[in-house]
């Protein structure tokens, strides 16, 4: 149970200023295009781009092997669905209503709130949320059990995202669902599965990395993407827009559970 630290220092590194390239160039697309949308797409590729230049870097240290790819491919598989999908859903349409009204309020001028509001906050949490994978792939001497448990949990979250947002576009796609609240299929059960979904991925992973103390000590991750999906610009703003627009989105949240998935409450 050892990890390469001198490398993964290094990965650490490498890892924030792939981070900071990124962001920087999402803030300047944003301001070109005059919409916070952006952030959405890029959100999925920062990782695939993290786990490419975390995977380049170990290859400086003695990280198993086996792990370091297992990593790279649970992460660029759920990146690039996740950013392929925000892609094809924003492409050609105004600025989701939740950067729209957030940028409304906040009252300053567009590119302060890019920096402040959105590209800042979530660039912050894109390292932290990365931390799992810079530091598990320099894993020396991986705990089997762990990786199998992590690569579980991944896959259940990666079913409960894909299935989800599957569910949601064909829902939208049907002319006579137009004003109607969605809660067939996996949204009967949570309100929220892709993020539920998000959160599993980055507990999965973390599960890959914790064969080491240092691995153990990133478990920042999952609890920094569940904070952001719930309370930051996931569900909260979400539900907030949702509430204005659903004539029946009250009854919805009572009867289904927000996160968690659990059969729906009766009466």
């Amino acid at each position: 149970m050892s990890n390469d630290l001198s490398t993964t220092v290094l990965t650490l590194g490498v890892g924030l200023a792939v981070v900071v390239a990124l962001m920087t160039t999402g803030l300047l697309l944003a301001r070109a295009q005059q919409k916070l949308t952006v952030v959405d797409t890029l959100w999925g590729l920062g990782f695939v781009a993290v786990a490419i230049a975390s995977t380049a870097v170990s290859f400086a240290g003695d990280g198993d092997p086996v792990v370091r790819w297992i990593l790279l491919a649970m992460t660029a598989v759920w990146g690039l669905r996740l950013a392929i999908y925000l892609h094809r859903r924003n492409h050609g349409q105004a600025e989701d209503p939740r950067y729209a009204e957030l940028a409304e309020a906040d009252g300053r001028s567009f590119s302060r709130v890019a920096i402040s509001r959105v590209f800042l906050p979530q660039g912050i949490a894109m390292f932290l949320v990365a931390t799992p994978l810079m530091v598990g792939v320099n894993t020396e001497d991986p705990v089997w059990a762990l990786v199998v448990a992590g690569v579980v949990v991944w896959a259940v979250g990666l079913f409960f995202e894909a299935v989800g947002d599957a569910q949601l576009a064909a829902f939208k796609a049907d002319p006579a669902n137009k004003g109607q609240v969605m809660d067939q299929g996996l949204w009967r059960y949570t309100r929220h599965p892709n993020y539920f979904g998000d959160a599993c991925v980055w507990t999965g992973i973390w599960l890959v990395a914790a064969s080491s103390w240092v691995g153990l000590a990133t478990a920042i991750s999952p609890i920094a993407m569940t904070v952001f999906l719930t309370k930051v610009t996931g569900a909260s703003l979400n539900e907030k827009g949702m509430r204005k627009t659903k004539p029946g989105y009250e009854e919805y949240v009572r009867r289904t559970s927000g996160f968690i998935p659990l059969p729906p409450k009766k009466g």
